[in-house]
């Protein structure tokens, strides 16, 4: 069974996004999805008080899960690394489309840790900017409304100069929207471009090593 795995967040991509690219990546990689399941739990929620996800999750054994990004299954890192270690000890293979990779048991483990340290990076960032939203964060706009259209073109390789001109909209608003939905970035994995080693490289390639803060602290 294949199931689509779609959790909103406010500070990031909402379902109708999600789903867009989801099953953008489903019909590319010709995978049929059997099963939605939209998480309307609060972000602020431990796994432990989500039992409708406990329950669904561990329902699952040998099934291919497609998820948009890591922060989709917990914004809670220890959550996070519990869901990866029930999901793959149960056969499943999970599929995230926003960085392009797919993970089963078998999967090198620099690129589970690397898509748990994209997570890391992301909160800690934020926890340091300590006000205003988070990175990633995304208010409503005035182009959501063409986002199946938008996404649709970028697919068929046309300019944003061309989509403005379709769309009857300021090209430089548009290319505001594009990059701050990282859409080209999405659409690139979602139509294959690159391979499967290519993506996971680039996940193990954003990892972080701990700095010395006495050390840097010394330099200045």
């Amino acid at each position: 069974m294949t199931v689509s795995y779609i959790r909103p967040d406010k500070d990031f991509d909402g379902v109708y996004e999600q789903l867009k690219l989801i099953n953008g990546y489903a019909d590319q990689k010709g995978i049929a999805i059997n099963e939605e399941m939209v998480d309307q739990t609060s972000q602020n929620k431990r796994l432990s008080e989500r039992h409708e996800v406990v329950r669904f999750f561990r329902s699952l054994d040998g099934d291919t899960l497609i998820i948009y990004d890591t922060w989709t299954l917990s914004s809670c890192i220890e959550d996070v690394v519990q869901m990866f270690s029930c999901l793959l000890k149960n056969n499943n293979t999970l599929h995230f489309v926003k960085p392009g990779v797919i993970i089963d048991r078998k999967s090198d483990t620099m690129v589970v840790l690397g898509l748990i340290d994209q997570l890391r990076q992301i909160l800690q960032d934020d926890a340091k900017k300590g006000i205003g939203r988070p990175r990633g964060s995304k208010s409503s706009s005035k182009f959501d409304i063409h986002l199946e259209q938008i996404i649709d073109l970028l697919k068929k390789r046309r300019s944003v100069s061309e989509i403005a001109r379709v769309l009857d909209v300021s090209r430089s608003s548009l290319k505001d929207y594009i990059e701050s939905r990282e859409l080209k970035e999405v659409v690139n994995g979602v139509i294959g471009i690159g391979n499967d080693e290519d993506a996971e490289a680039t996940v193990i390639g954003t990892i972080r090593c701990p700095i010395d803060e006495s050390q840097k602290r010394e330099n200045i």
